[in-house]
């Protein structure tokens, strides 16, 4: 897969159609990211796709309408029933339930799992346990959510699954490729870009320049695809 690199327009203007209400992730550049890497994968009417933290169900309609078998789950039960309304709206046909990450594939494995996990590094120490900041507060390094994604995946993947995962360099994209290895998968960044600093971003900074994981200049933020296989 070649690597991009690049600014490119939100998702909204070529995705799906889908409501977002508040406190519900809306679909932003790192969703057309991952979605572009999505439709790179070989899908069809066999292939079982797990999606975790489904948020708006944009990624878990895109699979759907690509063919596959889909199952979306998010711990919110707001975004459970957003991504339920969204797979009426464009007539797709997704399972979707409630449940924390560690009871998501309990019951079944998947061919592909998809994730857009919280991934922002925050000050306060602790998750988010309610409201919109759950949807992006990632923990003090960021990687709270990601390495349960990680290692999720890796337990719910067949032999031969893949791995689709984005998140901001913020978290450092080598540490998910060395925690991906240490499991015995094959990892690699397929796909990066630049994008403009969001109002999360914006209202972060100061702190985040404080912890030295932004310069004082920077305008960006690095997002990248992590794609992973199951041995």
């Amino acid at each position: 897969m070649t690597t991009r690199l690049g600014i490119r327009p939100a998702f909204a203007a070529k995705g799906p159609r889908l409501l977002t209400p508040p406190g519900v992730y809306a679909p932003q550049f790192d969703t057309d990211l991952l979605t572009g890497a999505l439709r790179s994968e070989p899908i069809g009417g066999q292939t079982d796709v797990l999606d975790l933290g489904t948020g708006s169900g944009a990624l878990a309609v895109i699979a759907a309408q690509m063919g596959a078998r889909v199952t979306a789950v998010d711990i919110s039960w707001r975004a459970v029933w957003t991504a339920r309304l969204n797979a009426l709206l464009n007539r797709a046909s997704i399972t979707v339930r409630r449940v924390d990450l560690s009871a998501a594939c309990k019951a079944n494995t998947f061919d592909l799992v998809v994730s857009n996990p919280p991934y922002v590094p925050a000050p306060a120490g602790k998750l988010s346990a309610h409201g919109v900041a759950r949807a992006w507060d990632g923990g003090i390094d960021g990687r709270s959510l990601v390495n349960r994604v990680c290692d999720t995946a890796h337990q719910a993947l067949r032999s031969g699954g893949r791995l689709l995962m984005v998140h901001s360099e913020l978290c450092d994209s080598a540490e998910s490729i060395d925690r991906l290895t240490g499991l015995g998968m094959t990892a690699a960044v397929t796909d990066k870009v630049q994008v403009p600093f969001g109002p999360v971003l914006q209202e972060c900074r100061a702190w985040l320049c404080a912890q030295g994981l932004l310069d004082e200049g920077t305008a960006t933020e690095g997002l990248v695809v992590i794609r992973a296989e199951q041995p």
